[in-house]
């Protein structure tokens, strides 16, 4: 009989024959170091080498490996209760929760949004957005005298990616693995016209186009549906898609659809946000305001927040209680963590220091590309936001491998993109030391 003892202690050796015995271990082929890893260097516990990491666990490290400022023992014996005791925070309230939602008020918060979420998961955060806009477009229609109840479809982009749960299948559509076999509604689904890579006056023509033929579907779906539309939703740029960036008229575009055709406007920036673009939300740098914004990752506390329009119905999900909740209502020791970054990223003038980097991430690779022009083309950002692209799916992914290879941990997404997700801490010499890998890394290639 097998000991029903616990056991302590496991080797970084054994790590992954561990959880193959009871999960699918497809992650990574390294053992993190919790304890050794510090700002942007990951180690390996297994190897002992040390990653320069511009993978941040999927763009969800705010700070770096260990911060001193989360290394504080003040901090950490601040954090204790929470460590030991997990309260359900959607019924029973705490002084470090109302902490940690007047900290994201203060200085996440855009003006003028007045309601909070929290939930854990990015795909949840997504699912109760859509929830909110279905409630508001049911009961707005209800309000017109629409005697059915319609308002329960989503108007959505080719390339997106919003999550995995429920709702959210029937918006994902980027590697079919994701979504298929699981059922789905058949929800409107446009053309998502991005930006190309350089931009130029004729890859512009070229966008304009593509932006009013985009448009124009969205057009004929609010022809074909009218009042069961609750929402538009998309991510100001397209991660998982392939960094897929979208021109500022085109998102104002779509912004001015929704008050035409009076449905809400969302974006999903559970990738995009938290400062991660230079400013506390990617939407801020296009001249839109949205009336339900979803995040997570690097805020470590996913949710979302909603603007006035809102308010617009009453009875909204927001004032009666029941209609979006769950157990625990996020997780406290996120929330204290959160408190904690949100000090140091205003602290430190984070966000300034992403859009610095980004930009000293594009000057380097402008470089690069000018030595390997049949190799690396699109390079793009907004703050690190970071990517650029290869000829094709399968030398993409040999170009991933080779990059760690060479010691740099990043990401690919879409048919034949590498992107870079960095914390909001990095420093020069890392952005240079990327871009230095990056450059060795070519070479390899000889092109």
């Amino acid at each position: 009989m097998e000991s029903t003892a616990l056991e302590h202690g496991i080797a970084p050796e054994n790590v992954h024959d561990t959880l193959r015995r009871w999960m699918l271990a497809d992650g990574l082929p390294l053992v993190l170091d919790l304890e050794a890893s510090r700002g942007t260097t990951l180690v390996d516990a297994r190897s002992g080498r040390s990653y320069l990491d511009f993978f941040g666990c999927f763009g969800s490290n705010p700070i770096g490996w260990n911060h001193p400022a989360l290394r504080d023992p003040a901090w950490l014996k601040s954090a204790e209760g929470a460590l030991v005791n997990r309260p359900s925070n959607s019924d029973l309230y705490s002084p470090e929760m109302a902490e940690f939602v007047d900290a994201f008020a203060r200085l996440a918060l855009p003006a003028g949004c007045r309601h909070l979420f929290f939930v854990d998961g990015g795909a949840l955060a997504v699912e109760n957005a859509l929830k909110t806009a279905f409630d508001w477009k049911v009961r707005r229609n209800r309000g017109k005298g629409v005697d059915a109840d319609v308002g329960t479809r989503i108007l959505h982009f080719r390339h997106a990616f919003h999550g995995r749960t429920g709702y959210t299948m029937s918006l994902t559509n980027t590697l079919p693995v994701k979504t298929a076999l699981f059922p789905k509604f058949d929800w409107p689904r446009v053309s998502s016209p991005a930006l190309i890579f350089p931009v130029t006056e004729d890859s512009l023509r070229s966008v304009r186009a593509a932006e009013q033929a985009a448009l124009g579907e969205v057009d004929a779906a609010f022809e074909r549906y009218g009042d069961d539309i609750a929402a538009i939703l998309i991510e100001p740029i397209q991660c998982e898609g392939g960094d897929r960036h979208f021109r500022a008229e085109f998102l104002q575009a779509l912004q001015a659809r929704c008050e035409r055709y009076d449905c809400l406007f969302a974006c999903d920036e559970v990738q995009t946000g938290f400062f991660t673009s230079g400013k506390p939300w990617a939407f801020q740098h296009y001249g839109i305001q949205p009336d339900i914004v979803s995040f997570g990752k690097k805020a470590q506390q996913c949710g979302l927040f909603a603007g006035p329009k809102i308010d617009l119905v009453p009875g909204n999900v927001f004032e009666i209680a029941g209609r979006i909740n769950s157990t625990w209502g996020g997780n406290l020791v996120d929330m204290l963590r959160a408190t904690r970054i949100l000090q140091v990223v205003h602290e430190e003038r984070l966000a300034d220091n992403a859009a610095r980097q980004g930009l000293r991430w594009l000057e380097g690779m402008a470089a690069v590309v000018a030595r390997h022009p049949r190799l690396l083309s699109g390079v793009r950002g907004l703050g690190l936001l970071m990517a650029f692209d290869l000829p094709g799916s399968e030398l993409r992914d040999k170009f991933l491998g080779s990059l760690k290879e060479h010691g740099l941990l990043a990401l690919k997404c879409g048919e034949r993109t590498i992107r870079f997700r960095p914390h909001l801490a990095v420093g020069s010499d890392d952005v240079d030391q990327a871009i230095e890998l990056t450059a060795a890394t070519c070479a390899d290639f000889r092109a």
